[in-house]
């Protein structure tokens, strides 16, 4: 469960910025304001944070380039609203990180994404080498392409889902509010400001409000539930002003600014709890004694090299049972190839996936985070 002080050493960060923040309320983008959240991401990178921000306002900033003043309700044309917005907020960002001497990468995703399991891994891969690298992804919901309605709230669920795909320690929703109150303060001027409560005390979506602004797609009601889906995977989540002075890096510092949702579990024990309950096994796997140990003993991924035999039609990215050679069950996890390629490596190194398959995609056939160990 993270404090204050730990956030101070936490390591993996995703930020999400507000429509209302990067379009100065729709009145174009907001330039000032996103050349200071790239210097205090560019010095929380400097300092040793992996950092992937999830930013709004491709729609709102499309919008105000082409002079409409109220948000269209058809799809097509919030889509090509947003194609022509996603123009303006690359730029900016790659312009603004530049300045510091830091790369960006344009990822652009949808729901859909993230709950295709070879998708998910080919994301969740993608954005690992880029933190590897060095780079800024910066994330945003592929808005031209979604084929059902453009949500209320995308993008806080969005920066949820990144959280819980890439293990982040922490979610940063940077809004035009506080933090979340006891109650809507622009409806009662008495309302207190919660400074950290957990993820999922009873009562939090009774206290937020779920109107949004006239440009967003959310309130506070959808970022209470993006903590809550950050929560799953351990995650912690701060919702904060995104005009306060220094907001990141004073948070950073450990300063009670906003309000911190804690994770009831630790990541890796979330993650695993989540892996487990929300996937259905696709095949099975049989593993040599050598691979048995040093799954149980060693915690370490699982190579192609110790498979014997396996069962199934799974697909990359699917849930597969791992067995002994008697047939008990040892562990449970994502599979990094699919069957038809799985044979065709199985029980061979690593260093030879490419000249058996012609591509690599991952050196081990199960990676220990995809890994749940059966008791």
């Amino acid at each position: 469960m993270i404090t204050r002080q730990e956030i101070t050493t936490t390591n993996r960060w995703v930020v999400k910025i507000g429509s209302a923040l990067l379009t100065n309320d729709g009145r174009g983008l907001n330039q000032q304001g996103i050349a200071t959240w790239v210097e205090q991401l560019a010095q929380l990178r400097r300092q040793g944070h992996e950092l992937i921000l999830v930013s709004s306002g491709a729609v709102a900033e499309g919008m105000s380039r082409l002079g409409w003043t109220t948000r269209p309700h058809e799809l097509h044309q919030l889509q090509a609203a947003a194609a022509v917005g996603q123009m303006g907020l690359v730029q900016a960002y790659e312009s603004y990180f530049q300045r510091h001497g830091m790369h960006t990468a344009q990822v652009l995703l949808t729901h859909d994404d993230l709950s295709n399991r070879g998708r998910y891994l080919n994301a969740r891969s993608t954005l690992r080498t880029l933190l590897d690298l060095g780079v800024i992804p910066i994330i945003n919901e592929n808005d031209t392409v979604v084929t059902d309605e453009i949500r209320f709230g995308d993008n806080d669920t969005l920066g949820a889902l990144v959280a819980n795909l890439i293990e982040a320690d922490l979610l940063v929703i940077l809004t035009d509010q506080a933090g979340m109150c006891d109650k809507d303060p622009r409806q009662h001027p008495d309302a207190k400001l919660i400074h950290q409560t957990s993820a999922n005390a009873p009562g939090l979506e009774a206290m937020a409000s779920g109107a949004g602004g006239a440009l967003g797609r959310g309130g506070m009601l959808t970022k209470v539930r993006a903590a809550r889906l950050a929560a799953r995977s351990g995650s912690a989540t701060v919702i904060a002003a995104g005009r306060e002075e220094n907001v990141l890096l004073r948070l950073a510092a450990g300063e009670e600014l906003g309000t911190l949702f804690v994770a009831d579990q630790e990541p890796i024990a979330a993650r695993k709890q989540w892996l487990a309950g929300h996937l259905q096994v696709r095949g099975t796997l049989t593993l040599d004694g050598g691979a048995v140990r040093v799954l149980r003993e060693s915690g370490k991924s699982l190579l192609p090299v110790g498979v014997k035999a396996l069962s199934g039609a799974f697909l990359r990215g699917e849930m597969v049972s791992c067995v002994d050679e008697a047939g008990r069950e040892v562990a449970r996890g994502l599979v990094n190839y699919s069957a038809q390629d799985t044979r065709r490596i199985q029980g061979q190194p690593s260093s030879r996936i490419e000249e058996l398959l012609g591509y690599v995609g991952e050196p081990e056939l199960i990676h220990r985070d995809n890994l749940i160990l059966c008791s």
